[in-house]
């Protein structure tokens, strides 16, 4: 989908799952900026004619490899970046679900979009650099970073 990420002219709509098995997350480390270089939930850019969830499913089976049943919405959050002189760089409203993987499989197959992607405890992540999205989420759902 070619759409402008940075100085928009609107508002672009994404979304993201966190992806719990057992008692470890599902985590990418973003290829692409905002936020390039740090760990988050699996996500992207809703496409038109897509619902929500069918877009949360595809982005996910995208990033990672991982085929998902998207659960309960977890959250909403605006995400607002200027740049040094004001100007809003990305602006992005982000509707996040819970989800869970179809098989016990933990076989993890990265996009180019990811630059990493693994499952880690709550002790992992808490090493982690993580996007301030990806660490709000995680919170809500009980892990304390």
């Amino acid at each position: 989908m070619n759409v402008k990420r940075t100085y928009p002219e609107m508002p672009l709509v994404g979304v993201g799952a966190v992806i719990q098995l057992n008692d470890q997350i599902l985590l990418i480390r973003r290829a692409n900026d905002p936020g390039k270089g740090l760990w988050s939930i699996p996500g992207g850019l809703v496409e038109a004619g897509e619902t929500l969830r069918e877009a949360a499913k595809r982005e996910v089976e995208e990033e990672t490899g991982v085929a998902v049943e998207i659960g309960d919405l977890l959250d909403v959050i605006e995400n607002i970046v200027r740049d040094e002189s004001g100007r809003v760089k990305f602006h992005y409203i982000l509707v996040d679900f819970k989800a869970k993987p179809l098989s016990e499989s933990i076989d993890i197959t990265p996009s180019s979009e990811a630059l990493e992607a693994g499952w880690f405890t709550p002790e992992e992540i808490r090493k982690l650099p993580l996007t301030q999205t990806a660490r709000k989420l995680l919170r809500k759902i009980g892990i304390e970073i």
